[in-house]
Parts: structure tokens; C-alpha cells; sequence
């Protein structure tokens, strides 16, 4: 086993775990799902298959290309752990550009007016300025405490987000106690 899959499988397991099995829920807009993959997802990616069918492996293979491979989830995992894991989740709930986004903009929030490492612009893509603003970040505070309070202020991103998204849309309030339980923190 690769020390990538070392690392992902079990974020996937525990993602698969948390989402459960066949949901169609009539306020969500996703529309059914298995083990968190919506049907858009699945056709996307190639599943033809009724939703409530939707083989496990195939859910993990679709977490890992889409959630963990495309944003480059692999190359922050090897720098800090925690944040990937982070990300990853928060990237298969809201989309991993509005995760890598949040990054974007903590590293920026947290680089002391440019004295650390250059502001990032939030495009929610992770590149070579993305990744070397996180080595420059862990670097000047250190791998434990810094992976702790970028962890934080992903977090409250996240819970932010999750709260405008429940007062803009009152169907989203079916939802809420849910991601803040099992979302954040």
C-alpha cells in the first residue's frame, strides 16, 4: 500500500462511514445519493447504474479522483496532514475549490501583513505559491502549533459558510445542526 493511500483511505472510510448508505432527501438539491457521491457526481464520473446500487468501491475510487487527487490534497497531505484531511472533507461538502479557497484566504489572513510569505490570490486552486505559502507558514509557526490554528480558522470558514447557508436558503436549515455536529471542529 502507497503512503498516499496510507493517508486518504482512511479520511474515505470515515467519510463513507458518516454519509451513510441511499438518501434522497427532498430538501437537498442534490438529489439522491450513496455514501455521499450525488447521482451528478456518479454520471460524471461514469456510473450508469441505479443510485441505490452505487457499489462502495466505486464512491471511494470517485472520493479519491475527485475529491483528494484533483484539488493536489496529496501534496498538502505531506506537508500537514491535519489540513488535508480538512480540506478534503470540507471540499466533498461545499466543493474543493471553496476548501482550497478557505486555505487561500487563512494563509493570506495569517502571513503578517506579507512578512512571512506573499498574499495569495483566492482562486481555490493549489499551486506552487499555495504550497510554498504553507511551507513558509508552517515554517514560521512551527508544525504543531501552526497546523492547529490554521486547523481553527479553517474550521471557522467553514462554520461561517455553513450558517449563510442556512439564512439564505430556509430548506438548508434542515441540514445545519448536521454540519455543525459532523463538519466542524
Amino acid at each position: 500500500m502507497s503512503e498516499e493511500a496510507n493517508v486518504v483511505d482512511p479520511l474515505i472510510d470515515a467519510v463513507i462511514e458518516r454519509e451513510g448508505d441511499y438518501v434522497n432527501h427532498p430538501a437537498d438539491r442534490g438529489g439522491p445519493t450513496r455514501f455521499g457521491i450525488t447521482e451528478a457526481v456518479a454520471r460524471a464520473h461514469g456510473y450508469r447504474g441505479a443510485m441505490k446500487q452505487l457499489p462502495r468501491q466505486e464512491a471511494a475510487g470517485i472520493y479519491r479522483r475527485l475529491y483528494w487527487l484533483r484539488p493536489k490534497l496529496d501534496q498538502v497531505a505531506q506537508r500537514a496532514a491535519k489540513i488535508a484531511a480538512e480540506l478534503f472533507d470540507t471540499g466533498i461538502n461545499m466543493g474543493p475549490s471553496v476548501a482550497v479557497t478557505f486555505l487561500q484566504r487563512a494563509l493570506t489572513a495569517l502571513n503578517r501583513n506579507g512578512s512571512d510569505y506573499p498574499d495569495l490570490t483566492p482562486d481555490g486552486r493549489i499551486g506552487s505559491c499555495t504550497l510554498e505559502a504553507l511551507d513558509a507558514f508552517m515554517a514560521a509557526r512551527g508544525r504543531t502549533g501552526g497546523e492547529t490554528v490554521l486547523l481553527r480558522a479553517l474550521e471557522a470558514l467553514q462554520g461561517e459558510r455553513y450558517l449563510r447557508l442556512a439564512e439564505r436558503r430556509p430548506a438548508n436549515e434542515a441540514f445545519l445542526y448536521g454540519w455543525l455536529a459532523n463538519r466542524v471542529g
